[in-house]
């Protein structure tokens, strides 16, 4: 059984630092890019940063880039997305992905269920 078992979220204020974790398991890690997506009330899924197997090259979208880290240890399955200088438009529930071209995150193939990130003002 597939599993994607995201931790770490949680309430910061503004400035602030998280770790999110995203334990994987029930399939190839190696062979899986392995992302995160974000989804804020009332607004459309953004894909937030993305590491790819192939070759392990990283993605960021703009409004992350400089701010949030991803970084994967493959001997534990698991990746994490390193969340600095928080801003509360980073609130959002945060969801782990694996997409199985190990190319790209952006058609996903595996969801975890989500974990809550809030950043107060």
């Amino acid at each position: 059984e597939v599993q994607l078992v995201e931790s770490g979220g949680g309430l910061v204020q503004a400035g602030g630092s998280l770790r999110l974790s995203c334990a994987a398991s029930g399939f190839t890690f190696d062979d899986y890019a392995i992302g995160w997506f974000r989804q804020a009330p009332g607004k459309e899924r953004e894909g937030v940063s993305c590491i790819s197997s192939s070759d392990g090259s990283t993605y960021y979208a703009d409004s992350v880039k400089g701010r949030f880290t991803i970084s994967s240890d493959n001997a534990k399955n698991t990746v994490y997305l390193q969340m600095n200088s928080l801003k509360p438009e980073d609130t959002a529930v945060y969801y782990c992905v694996a997409e199985g071209s190990g190319l790209g995150c952006w058609g996903p193939d595996y969801w975890g269920q989500g974990t809550q990130v809030t950043v107060s003002s």
